[in-house]
This record gives C-alpha cells, structure tokens and sequence, in this order.
C-alpha cells in the first residue's frame, strides 16, 4: 500500500491524499489552497476564467494524474472527509466518472454553500453515501469512517485497509467542541487495531498558541457579552458550523433575545434538525428568519415561501434592537443598514482571524466604531490544540505518524523523534516498509 500527499505537507488547506495499492487508487480529499504564497487568504476569483492546465501550472491544482492533469488512469473513488472548500474545493475539476464517497452531512452542507456561498454542489450521479462505522470496499481497499468534531457538520476520519496494512487520516478534527466524545471513542476503537501510519492534521503546530477556550466557555461568554450589551447584538459565523449555530442560538435564549436567522442559517437547520437536536426553523419559537437583501437577489423564493411563516421584519429589528440577536455578513452593512449600524452595536465575529483584513470586514470596524459599538472575537478553533495531538497520538500508538494540513511539521519530529516521516509534496511512500526520519 503506497501513500502519497499531494499537497498538504507544507501547508494548511488543500488537502489532497492518494493511496493505492497495485489494483485500486483512492484520493481523500480534492481541497482549494487556504492561503496563497504570502500566507494571505486565498481569492477564488483568481481561478476565473483558467483552464485546469492554467490551474496546475499556477500551483492552484495539484499535477496529479488521471485526478486532474492528462495521463494515468482515473482514480477508482473520490472520499470528502467534510465540505470545507480547502477540502472539496477541487471537486469540479475532477473526471465526472470518479464516485464520490462522503458523508450525508457533507453532502447537505455542500448543498447549502452552493444555494448561498458560491460554491459547488456534490452531484447527486456521483455521491455514494458512507455511513459512520460502516466499512465499505473500494476494490482491494477498505475503508470505515469515523465521525469526528470539527467546525463542519458530517466530519469524519477514515480507517483504510490494504494489503495487511492499516492508515488512519485524522481530517480535520478537534477535542474541544460540543463533541469530545467523539475523538474519544475513535481513540479506543483503532488504539487495539496496532496503525501503522497516521495521517495526523497539525494545524497548531508552530502558532505558540496554548489551548483556547471550549465551545461550552465561548457560550457562557457570548451569554454574558449579549446580557450586557445595550443595543442590536450581530452574530458572524458559518453556518455550517453548527456547533457555533448552537452556541449562538442558545446564548441568545439565554440572554433573553430572540435569535434572528438569516435564510443561509435557516436552510442548515430546515436541513439538519430531523436528526439532530436543531429546532425547526420554520416554526420554532425561539428564532425568527430575516431575509437579507444580499440572499433576497439569488432567486430564493422558495425558500422564502416555506419560511415565510416564522419571518421578521428588518425595520422590527431597528426598532427594538436590544430584544434581537442577529445573524449578520458584511454585505449587510451596505445592502441593510446602509452603511451605518444602529447606535452601540455589537458585532461578535467568529471566523478566522487572517480575515479580519479584508476590506469588507475592514468597513464593518470601521462602522462599529462610528457606532460607538464593540468588535470581539468570538472564536474557538474547529482544529485539535497541540496538547490534544499529543494525547490524540499517545492514544492511537501509529507505528509512523505522517504530518498534514500544517505549516510546521517539523513540529511533530520534536515530539516523536523517530516515528514521524516528514514528507514532501507528492512523493510516493510504501507502507510496506518501515521509514522514519529516526
């Protein structure tokens, strides 16, 4: 059983990952880059207009035969480990022949970013849906999914098999959400199974950042910021990432208001909550839809038809700004409010720091501060804290532990000198053999 990392190695995002043995390919994940070569956030619109061989030379795709560049055979299956663009970002350029094996979670959170974020669905002619713990075979590979918490509802690690050797690719997965027990149990069930190579993300490695705050800490001190809080609160989070939703929608309970969906958020919930424990949107008493003039021009009237019963309106909103707690997007500010946000409102954002540079949420602290409001940064990583890979390898005992999704894998060889092979882009590894940097 051969593993290479396409890309990954060096990097956080753009994950892409093939193992193979002599009959059967397999790619993990067919991500977009995160950041470009400066480190700053990646801009889609660079890939406008571009072939897929104006893609590969410009390092945006990666050469990988028969996935995306000309030659080689075609890959026997495609497995998303979550819908994360820097994970399934890529998925459109591949061969439309190639099955695509992901989790139902994944497939809807796809869906939702395609009806409101631009991006792309998973077609329905090429989804085989897995099922958590459920093997599956793809030729002379076996593989079993693990649901894990990450920042992405449907996340799973997968288990592969072949030729007497077993992988695990942790994805992207944490210890600190709403979820712990889940990276818990994937722990107790590989551990007896003797790894022999992990694909572990390390994401934190090298940011000097100790562990930060669990999901159910961000709750309380959301809950506590909106209690105190004088006028209009505006909640800035993805919907995808439920756990957050939740956080929002229960602090907002908590602190006495009514939280305020927008259609993005709403249409995760209409999706998700027959299975988990998500009010239903359309009727819940909890929450009311606002539609948005942004998500009002993508030609969503059927969804403003089916939640049309639970809607508020936006001048109820300004008018009692301190009874509301907001979902709220930078084009709010212009197409909404504006350009002006009402007086003291707080606007709470919970995405990734390196966006904070960005010109339209540049506007957004701008208007806060003319608002004589407050910007905090809500946030708790969706990636596992340094001190959880180490808890989350010691558990796992992998014979050999493979560094992906990081900037700094030199930061696994310090830990476990002697069984971390630190691999660079696209070379071609046998798991046959046993190789450390040790």
């Amino acid at each position: 059983m051969n593993l290479t990392i396409h890309r990954g190695t060096k990097e956080i995002g753009g994950s892409c990952v093939e193992i193979s043995t002599s009959n059967t390919r397999i790619i993990i994940d067919v991500g977009l880059p995160l950041v470009d070569q400066d480190r700053e956030p990646f801009d889609r619109s660079t890939m406008r207009g571009k072939s897929v061989e104006q893609l590969i030379e410009d390092r945006i795709i990666p050469n990988v035969p028969g996935l995306f560049a000309s030659g080689g055979t075609k890959p026997d299956a495609i497995l998303l480990s979550h819908a994360h663009l820097d994970h399934v970002g890529l998925l459109k350029h591949t061969p439309a022949g190639i099955p695509v094996f992901a989790t139902a979670g994944t497939s809807k959170m796809m869906l939702a970013g395609a009806v409101f974020a631009g991006q792309d669905l998973l077609p329905r002619v090429r989804h085989q849906i897995i099922e958590y713990q459920k093997p599956f075979k793809v030729g002379d590979i076996t593989i079993t999914p693990y649901a894990v918490d990450h920042s992405c509802f449907g996340s799973v690690a997968f288990l592969v098999e072949a030729e007497g050797k077993r992988l695990l690719y942790s994805g992207d997965l944490r210890w600190h959400g709403r979820k712990p027990g889940m990276i818990k149990s994937l722990v107790e069930t590989v551990a007896p199974l003797q790894i022999d190579a992990l694909v572990m993300e390390g994401t934190h490695f090298g940011s000097e950042r100790p562990a930060r705050k669990t999901e159910y800490v961000l709750e309380n001190d959301i809950v506590e910021q909106i209690k105190a809080a004088p006028g209009l609160v505006l909640a800035s989070f993805s919907p995808i990432d439920v756990d957050r939703l939740v956080t929002y929608l229960k602090a907002a309970m908590k602190s006495g208001r009514t939280f305020v969906a927008d259609a993005y958020t709403a249409f995760v919930m209409h999706l998700l909550h027959k299975e988990i424990n998500l009010p239903d949107p359309k009727t819940a008493d909890c929450m009311k839809i606002y539609f948005n003039q942004s998500f009002q021009r993508r030609g969503i009237q059927k969804l403003i038809d089916m939640f049309s019963g639970n809607q508020i309106e936006f001048s109820e909103i300004t008018s009692s700004p301190d009874k509301y707690v907001l979902c709220f997007r930078p084009s709010n500010l212009r197409l909404d409010f504006n350009g002006t946000l009402p007086p003291q409102s707080q606007v709470m954002y919970s995405y990734w720091h390196g966006y904070l540079g960005k010109p339209d949420w540049q506007a957004v602290q701008s208007a806060v501060e003319q608002a004589n409001g407050n910007f905090t940064h809500r946030h708790t990583s969706g990636h596992i804290y340094v001190e959880d890979i180490l808890k989350f390898v010691a558990g796992v005992n992998p014979k050999t532990v493979y560094p992906i999704h990081t900037f700094q894998a030199s930061g696994f060889e310090r830990m476990w000198s002697g069984r971390v092979v630190k691999l660079s882009d696209g070379r071609i590894i046998d798991l046959t053999k046993e190789e450390t940097n040790g």
